[in-house]
């Protein structure tokens, strides 16, 4: 059977309503007609001549659309489909006087056809259904006053408001107002998430308290929730390498099908061998041999795992990822921003000469002229303890060390520990402590002058709460987990040691985490899944069969980077995505042993004349019917 595109014989979205789809309304039509002229005619109503009408009436009607597609396909491409084998088999029952089997076949092939459309135009719209979850209107803001507009009409740098229990018409950025703002449509969280002035917010997702006054960043058009839709859809198009094998397969299969029905009719001739029941055994043998529930096996369980991974914040960009991701055994790990949060904080404070809080305070007031990524760590702390800085002059950056200000009269230094001195000869156990901070993972920072030590301050990037059940729940998956990480060895196998995760490669540079993605490839058979935080591990995730980048709502680089997206920054989806790959696997390969089963029976079954054209088709159809409905169950919750 030839694969939908859901385009001409398709309403433009799908309501439900099955009268829509064109393919199944002249199926039922010459279902009604092939049903009453065979009723009739069997109760003696009427005869043979007026039976004929009816199914004259009921073969076309049947057959105009798929008949259309296999001469159009046998022409312009050259190819022999499925199509044109059930074409040939129609063909063949009415030249041999069966018309009522003719009608039959035309009829149960046509609702199959148009069954199977209306089954993948449920699978797409499962998705594009979010687009109904954007409203149709905005309030622009213009001049000091409220206009309201189309949401389509929105442009990049409009300001508009969002009020309570209303949706976000486009992607924005809050610029007055806060709120909480449920993003399940975008990124599958169900926990709304709390907006300020600053945070960026997404096209359909639902703002539930407080006004919000939000500055576009895209057009609708062009908003995270349209490029999610769009990558979907894009992505159910491609096909991974069983549905690619199948379709080869298929594409030699065909020709071959038709020459054997056309030989068990030449040979009997030429051998002069009294044809009798030979032409039908011909035209069984087009039907009962057509591989349509073998053909359509993958395509439509892979479409809808798809659609499902898209309306939970997962997307995945194309059948080969979703195969990947059923037969995964090793996941390998970016550590910074995937395992941790990216982002240190300070965990400890140690007193050395002076107290904690005037220690952390030394440090705040140095920092906050710097911008290197732990000052502001540092700064914060010191806000969150409402801690008065004192004013830092002469603020000088140290390349490689840290920084110096002169405070209160005093020139103090935030450094790494190696700068001062006086750290071992202090007397006061600095050391020590310094050595357990850094066998902990953390990032030490010491306060003083060279020979006198105030304190240190000791910085962690936070483990996310969720890795460590994460870890384990893949481990019940039989799926093995490795860290590679550009940290060093000890804060590297810290966090790998309280995650549970055993192997682990430490200060790699972009290409050694290449390197052991390769070798990792090799051992685990290509079946390795590369998680990162996105464009920084872009290489990796290139390396590895499989790469996932996280967080990747609103990031038009993630977005294609990736394999496979979370949409949120929650690393709990992982386990979800790797069973619904494995759930998509395990329902395609029953599909695909049911087929090739009941080929073996039924390729018998014609050539010993076992069963009737009417048998064969009734056989064929029902089976390609079961095959769309259970790929269809890829779709529901496991």
């Amino acid at each position: 059977m030839t694969e939908r595109e859901g385009g001409s014989n398709a309403p433009d979205h799908f309501d439900g309503l099955w009268w829509r789809y064109p393919v199944l309304r002249t199926a039922l039509l010459s279902g009604a007609l092939t049903g009453a002229g065979f009723g009739l005619a069997h109760g003696g109503w009427i005869g043979e001549t007026s039976e004929l009408v009816f199914y004259l009436v009921a073969i076309p009607l049947g057959a105009y659309h798929w008949a259309r597609e296999a001469i159009e396909e046998l022409v312009a491409e050259h190819r022999v489909g499925i199509d044109l084998l059930m074409l040939a088999a129609a063909a063949g029952s009415a030249a041999l006087g069966l018309w009522d089997e003719a009608a039959f076949l035309c009829f149960l092939y046509a609702a199959a056809e148009g069954l199977e459309e209306y089954a993948y135009a449920r699978t797409r719209s499962a998705i594009r259904a979010l687009l109904d979850l954007a409203p149709k209107e905005a309030r622009l803001l213009r001049n000091g006053s409220e206009e309201v507009i189309s949401a389509a009409a929105l442009e990049k740098g409009d300001r508009f408001m969002v009020r309570p229990g209303e949706s976000i018409p486009t992607d924005g950025v809050v610029r007055r107002g806060a709120s909480s703002v449920n993003e399940a449509s975008v990124t599958g969280e169900s926990l709304p998430v709390e907006k300020r002035e600053g945070d960026s917010v997404f096209a359909a997702t639902l703002n539930a308290q407080g006004a919000l006054e939000i500055e576009a960043t895209a057009a609708f058009a062009d908003s995270t929730l349209a490029k999610i839709i769009h990558l979907v859809e894009a992505a159910q198009e491609q096909k991974g390498q069983a549905q690619q094998w199948i379709e080869r397969f298929g594409q030699l299969y065909s020709p071959a099908v038709l020459c054997a029905s056309a030989l068990l009719i030449v040979v009997p001739l030429v051998l002069g061998v009294a044809l009798d029941d030979w032409e039908k055994r011909a035209v069984v043998l087009l039907v009962a041999a057509a591989p349509c529930a073998l053909v359509m096996s993958m395509p439509v369980a892979m479409a809808a795992g798809i659609s499902r991974a898209g309306r939970n914040g997962i997307l995945i960009k194309g059948g080969a990822h979703l195969e990947h991701l059923g037969a995964v055994t090793i996941v390998a790990f970016d550590k910074t921003g995937t395992l941790t949060r990216g982002t240190p904080v300070v965990s400890e404070v140690i007193a050395g000469t002076e107290s904690r809080e005037t220690v952390l305070r030394l440090a705040a007031a140095i920092e906050t002229s710097s911008a290197h990524p732990l000052a502001r760590s540092i700064v914060d702390a010191a806000k969150a303890q409402a801690l008065v800085l004192p004013p830092a002059r002469s603020f000088e950056s140290l390349t490689g060390l840290g920084a110096r200000a002169e405070i209160e009269g005093n020139l103090v230094y935030v450094a790494r520990p190696s700068f001062f001195s006086g750290l071992h000869t202090s007397g006061s156990g600095l050391a020590t402590q310094l050595e357990r901070l850094e066998a902990s993972g953390h990032t030490v920072i010491a306060v003083g002058t060279p020979d006198r030590i105030a304190g240190m301050i000791g910085l962690r990037d936070e483990i996310r709460p969720e890795a460590a059940a994460v870890i384990a729940e893949l481990r019940t998956l039989g799926v093995r987990s490795v860290m590679l990480s550009g940290d060093n060895e000890r804060a590297a196998r810290a966090v790998a040691a309280s995650l549970g995760i055993e192997e682990v490669f430490a200060g790699l540079k972009p290409e050694d985490k290449v390197a052991r993605v390769r070798e990792l490839e090799a051992r685990g058979k290509g079946h390795v899944l590369m998680v990162g935080d996105g464009v920084n591990d872009a290489p990796a995730l290139a390396a590895a069969g499989c790469g996932i980048a996280m967080g990747a709502a609103g990031s038009d680089a993630a977005l294609e980077a990736a394999d496979v997206a979370l949409m949120a920054d929650d690393l709990a989806k992982l386990p979800e995505a790797i069973r619904l790959g494995r759930r998509a696997l395990r329902i395609s390969r029953q599909n695909i042993v049911f087929s090739s089963l009941l080929l073996a029976v039924l390729i018998p079954a014609a050539l010993t004349s076992a069963i009737s054209v009417a048998a064969a088709v009734l056989i064929h159809e029902a089976s390609e019917l079961l095959a769309v409905a259970n790929g269809l169950r890829v779709a529901r919750a496991s």
